[in-house]
């Protein structure tokens, strides 16, 4: 496995990356802490027009030097993290963690925590403090970053939460 920086034209492979997965559970908030609730669906792909909403973001976040790691095997993109370069909007010292996904056949083999640590590694020596974190409210997802050291963000990010008040809003403090 090849890890690297994605170029400018590598920027839209990121929808390449097979989002399928089976969730039986997610969490919720309630009263200020996570609650775990049973909730089945399938994920078969991105949702409709998120590579349409969400491109010129992340087009954006690279044009104004955001941190695009990849994990390659061959040509392959396998899985993929984004570090916002700007800080976020109610914790400063951080910067948002805006994608972490990892291809459904690549899963289970550790590329999420090496492209989390290889991510963080790198903010580290950008001397940012921490990450902010927009999680999917599954709970393999919210699990991930809870056993990384990420712990609830309370109160969360206003301009974040407007904009995905169903996620698990969290910060990873690297200190």
């Amino acid at each position: 496995m090849q890890y690297r920086r994605l170029t400018e034209q590598e920027v839209d492979r990121v929808w390449e990356i097979e989002r399928r997965e089976i969730v039986q559970h997610v969490y919720v908030m309630v009263n200020d802490r996570l609650q775990l609730r049973e909730q089945f669906y399938d994920t078969r792909g991105w949702p409709e027009g998120e590579e349409k909403e969400y491109g010129p973001i992340l087009r954006a976040c690279f044009a104004r030097g955001g941190l695009f790691l990849g994990a390659f095997e061959g040509d392959e993109l396998a899985a993929v993290s984004v570090m916002d370069s700007r800080p976020v909007t109610d914790y400063p010292k951080l910067h948002q963690l805006a994608f972490l996904h990892v291809s459904h056949g690549w899963r289970g083999q550790g590329l999420a925590s090496e492209l989390y640590a290889r991510t963080r590694a790198e903010a580290q020596a950008m001397g940012i403090a921490g990450f902010y974190i927009s999680a999917t409210s599954t709970q393999r997802t919210v699990e991930f970053y809870l056993s990384r050291g990420a712990e609830l963000s309370l109160p969360p990010d206003r301009e974040l939460y407007e904009k995905e008040p169903d996620d698990i809003h969290l910060a990873h403090w690297f200190y």
